[in-house]
């Protein structure tokens, strides 16, 4: 595992923080080894309640390594993709890691968002952005195709048409447009997002565990089930979530009308 991405677990919270600063966390072969890697263990780690993902530096991420790229051109040129494998293979990974993790993830978004920094931030569960934050999606600047999600994502949060100027265009926006297109949740002074943040972090950790991982599957699921299929899947969930001691407690602290003291 390198550093370029670090993570501290505290609290129950895990703080996954990507550490390219140099070149604006731009992903290369070794930053998605690792940030695959360290998702993965998070995501194993039954001490962990919620997830913080963010960026070092001026930026949260800003895309894919172009200088990676450039040295992989010759062999690229010639039809070879077989180095291209590997990144692919934990690029996917992390993206559907993040979406079947059972604890809620929050990325802390700051300065550009470009790239595959925008297919990271899109598979996050809940996103805060700077208010000088500017996004674009970018493939299209590069001769690329989005990747890591990004064609999943789009149009099921802002439709289809929409989604396509994103991609086919590539313009950039800002934090306010972001969050008319519904991709961030809220927008914070630049000076205050980590204390901002780190408010909702709290409010996660002593959210109900079980109850999020089942509300986390059920909503990624929905939008490719029929409504048989998902009222049953609401069903499980329920039935699971009533035997649980969490449940007792919450119906317990509701009618005590005090604060519940979620432990699952």
């Amino acid at each position: 595992m390198s550093d370029s991405v670090l993570c501290n677990v505290e609290n129950q919270i895990a703080k996954i923080q990507l550490n390219r600063p140099e070149v604006l966390n731009a992903l290369d072969p070794s930053m998605a080894a690792s940030l695959y890697g360290v998702i993965t263990e998070v995501a194993k780690n039954k001490d962990v309640r919620c997830v913080q993902l963010t960026g070092a530096g001026s930026a949260f991420m800003a895309g894919g390594d172009l200088s990676y790229f450039k040295r992989s051109l010759p062999q690229l040129s010639q039809g070879d993709t077989s180095d291209l494998e590997a990144i692919f293979g934990h690029i996917h990974g992390i993206a559907k890691t993040l979406r079947s993790m059972p604890q809620p993830v929050v990325a802390r978004v700051h300065g550009a968002v470009a790239g595959f920094g925008m297919s990271l931030m899109m598979a996050c569960d809940l996103v805060m952005a700077g208010e000088s934050t500017q996004f674009t999606l970018a493939y299209c600047k590069i001769g690329a195709s989005p990747d890591g999600s990004a064609t999943y994502a789009l149009p099921r949060t802002m439709g289809t048409k929409r989604a396509m100027e994103l991609a086919l265009l590539g313009d950039r926006f800002d934090s306010t447009q972001a969050m008319k297109f519904g991709l961030i949740n809220w927008i914070a002074a630049d000076h205050e997002l980590e204390s901002k943040c780190d408010a909702l972090l709290d409010k996660l950790v002593h959210g109900p565990g079980l109850a999020y991982a089942h509300t986390k599957r059920l909503i990624n699921s929905s939008l490719d089930s029929n409504l048989d299929g998902q009222l049953e899947n609401e069903r499980m969930s329920f039935f699971d979530c009533a035997t649980s001691d969490d449940f007792k407690e919450g119906i317990t602290a509701f009618l005590d009308k005090r604060k519940p003291n979620f432990s699952g």
